[in-house]
């Protein structure tokens, strides 16, 4: 099952590096936060700790699929939002940031352009958990890795935690080690 799993991303990803599949850029600063291995590594910790950098003199916007949520399409955060409505951790980073958009979406594309078209005062967009997502190509790509569970020594799903091959790690501009 590792094997047929490995042969779908790869060629997924080779689709993307051959441009068969297209990455859209947008005209606002992309920074996506992700990783290869299934579970935790940081990723929310990390765009909080982008969020702290960054607010002081740009507007931040973080966009998220939302895990775990029970609505659907786009959902902006609001004083009257909730952790069904948005996610968990996409509520934990709007109560700590208030003045930071958050937006639940899966289709990060849509959720970029809404924030283009709504929040013109953002002038950076975090994505967390994205690495995986290829529709957006980012200007900075950071890939977390937890040391406890480094790729090196891991398997493809579903007998390992990767969801991509180790070999993808090429595709960030930052590597960072967790935990």
């Amino acid at each position: 099952l590792s094997w047929l799993y490995g042969t779908v991303v790869s060629f997924r990803n080779w689709l993307f590096n051959k441009n068969i599949l297209k990455q859209r850029t947008f005209s606002i600063p992309i920074i996506c936060v992700g990783n290869i291995t299934a579970g935790g590594t940081g990723k929310t910790p990390h765009v909080a700790y982008l969020i702290e950098l960054l607010q002081q003199q740009f507007g931040v916007a973080v966009v998220s699929r939302g895990y775990k949520r029970k609505s659907k399409g786009l959902q902006e955060a609001s004083v009257s939002s909730n952790s069904e409505q948005i996610g968990d951790e996409p509520y934990q980073l709007y109560r700590k940031y208030p003045k930071t958009k958050v937006i639940a979406e899966a289709d990060r594309c849509k959720a970029i352009r809404y924030i283009e078209t709504h929040h013109p005062s953002v002038d950076v967009v975090l994505l967390d958990d994205a690495f995986q997502h290829r529709y957006v190509k980012p200007g900075l790509s950071i890939l977390l890795i937890d040391y406890n569970r480094l790729i090196t020594h891991d398997k493809l799903l579903p007998v390992g935690s990767l969801r991509e091959p180790a070999s993808a790690r090429y595709r960030a501009s930052v590597v960072i080690v967790t935990k």
